[in-house]
């Protein structure tokens, strides 16, 4: 494994530990009564689609992630607290809106992680040139989740 490589590794690990991480502390999630009997917008796909997306997502993102760290010398501290909030906000999602049923503040955090991954995307643009495009996915998906949080989020 060459050198250039290591950091995408780390930054797959490290993506794939928060969805795990989220997973761990979202109880019975989508399967729950609770989830089964929100009112959920038209458009929100078969429960499959969000496993193959976020492994797509973690997997496009984790390439970004590395190339950014091998490209940069002097915004390596932002680069950490950027992902790191990005990070943080992912795990913290899943459990906010399914384990303890908070529509109003799982559409804060997603929210949030919508603006921190479009922060770092905007941000590091110019040093990423073409890799921004690793990106997209993990911003069409989280404007597709931000939806549909918001569309439960007004039902209510």
């Amino acid at each position: 494994m060459t050198k250039k490589l290591l950091p995408s590794l780390l930054f797959l690990i490290l993506n794939f530990a928060a969805l795990v991480l989220g997973g761990l502390f979202t109880g019975s999630g989508v399967s729950s009564e609770w989830y089964q009997n929100l009112d959920k917008a038209p458009w929100t796909p078969p429960g499959w689609v969000f496993g193959a997306a976020w492994t797509f997502i973690m997997i496009c993102f984790a390439f970004y992630m590395g190339k950014l760290w091998t490209n940069t010398a002097k915004h390596k501290p932002l680069v950490v607290r950027l992902y790191g909030i990005q990070w943080i906000l992912n795990v913290a999602w899943n459990p906010v809106f399914f384990y303890f049923q908070k529509v109003d503040i799982g559409l804060l955090v997603i929210v949030g992680l919508l603006l921190s991954v479009l922060l770092i995307t905007i941000k590091f643009s110019r040093i990423q040139k073409s890799w921004t495009l690793a990106v997209v996915p993990y911003v069409l998906w989280l404007l597709i989740a931000t939806s549909l949080n918001a569309y439960i989020f007004f039902k209510i």
